[in-house]
């Protein structure tokens, strides 16, 4: 950052200074046997471990990842302001509330960067954003960058993290270096002070690359028409230009999925010779449900909730229960890190705070959900903790002036008398 941009920073009250002995996150270094060896020049290992573009191929792990990044990006994010005695009021026409759920900005739909950065967090480790600042350094944007472009320092002479970010592929432009107070940082799993661990890299390493392995077999044995692989047979001394003219023929004549059921003449005493272990012997169908459980373990998400419904669930049999369970054991870990990384980043005070709001995915069905709103603004004699209004704003509906019944549900009119309305008339 330049000087005209850190001095509004600094005037603003900022802890950004300009970055220089800014060292490099030791991991980083390219040598062999390290993950940006292993990205350019392969994995030592028989199975290369998946990539962003080849893991999202496999069903299971697609269906994970667009699971939990589809709750976060379809999930409101409100804005409070905090009173002293820790009180909350919702703001309903702050400018933020704007940026983090309609649009971060012209190029990025809210939800759509939202999603993004679950999906960078699910697979890479790290989900980062700038923070896009007036010149009093109030947030007006937030800009999703991929984890692949961004490479974490250590200012050694403050203890501050710096961020250096290249240029998007065919955009023109030199390397872009951050103060960590403008950047968003949510790490995953294993955060070490610069990085998460990547799930490509360590828990879908095998497993990932197993569910490859598998699917492109499978792909193969049935673009083969699911014929298995044969040898031909026969007593006699064949010469190597008999041998190659008679692999020819066979290309010609059979080879390809529209030639695959044409009858094969053999003579002079060849035999076929299955070469091939059965499907069955082989357990390819068991390994590839267990695969999917595998990465439904990785992700913290049950079979049943991506399609597999091998097994039932023990998280209850209503979609109350279901929703409940999903939102407390798998998003929650995911939102807490989104909500801290955003308000210490966006507001560095108490005053104010944002927070996701997952009423729609715990609501219970419509009758339970009604009777205990009836439990909410009080029946029977019992005194209730919620006004109609408060109840009509958490369905979504317009909020009425208050005629007297509003309030605490009860109607507070003077009641009409034969009395009163001969008066009237």
């Amino acid at each position: 950052m330049s000087m005209r941009e850190y001095l509004p920073a600094w005037l603003g009250g900022k802890r950004s200074e300009p970055v220089q002995n800014a060292t490099s996150y030791p991991s980083s270094a390219i040598t062999q046997g390290s993950p940006g060896w292993n990205d350019l020049f392969g994995s030592t290992q028989a199975l290369s471990y998946p990539t962003e573009e080849s893991a999202l191929t496999v069903s299971a792990i697609y269906a994970s990842v667009n699971l939990i990044a589809g709750a976060i990006s379809g999930l409101p994010m409100h804005v409070f302001k905090v009173a002293a005695n820790g009180e909350r009021d919702r703001v309903q026409n702050d400018s933020l509330w704007y940026v983090l759920n309609e649009e971060m900005t012209p190029r990025w739909a809210a939800s759509a960067g939202w999603e993004f950065m679950a999906q960078s967090l699910l697979l890479h480790g790290d989900a980062f954003a700038v923070i896009l600042r007036r010149p009093d350094s109030m947030p007006m944007g937030i800009k999703p960058v991929h984890p692949n472009r961004v490479s974490v320092l250590l200012n050694y002479k403050t203890d501050r993290l710096v961020y250096s970010i290249t240029p998007e592929n065919g955009v023109p432009g030199a390397v872009q270096v951050y103060d960590q107070d403008d950047v968003l940082h949510v790490p995953g799993f294993g955060f070490n002070g610069f990085r998460g661990l990547s799930p490509l890299r360590y828990a879908l390493r095998t497993t990932g690359a197993i569910s490859l392995a598998t699917q492109d077999f499978s792909a193969n044995f049935f673009a083969n028409s699911a014929r298995p692989d044969y040898a031909l047979t026969t007593q006699q001394k064949l010469s190597p230009e008999a041998i190659e003219t008679m692999r020819a023929q066979i290309d010609e004549r059979h080879r390809g999925p529209d030639k695959a059921f044409r009858p094969m003449v053999l003579q002079g005493g060849l035999e076929i010779k299955t070469i091939t272990m059965p499907i069955d012997d082989m357990q390819l169908v068991a390994m590839r449900q267990f695969q999917i459980e595998d990465i439904a373990r990785i992700y913290g998400v049950p079979p049943f909730m991506i399609g597999h419904n091998e097994k039932t669930t023990s998280w209850g049999s209503g979609v109350e229960s279901m929703g409940i369970g999903f939102v407390r054991f798998t998003l929650r870990q995911h939102l807490n890190k989104f909500e801290t990384e955003f308000n210490r980043k966006l507001f560095r005070n108490y005053t104010k705070r944002v927070e996701f709001d997952t009423f729609d995915l715990e609501r219970a069905d419509m009758k339970s959900m009604f009777e205990a709103y009836r439990v909410a603004l009080g029946r029977a004699g019992e005194p209730g903790f919620m006004t109609a209004q408060e109840v009509r704003q958490r369905l979504n509906m317009k909020i009425e002036p208050d005629n007297g019944t509003l309030s605490t549900g009860i109607s507070t009119a003077p009641a009409v008398t034969p009395d009163s309305q001969q008066v009237t008339q």
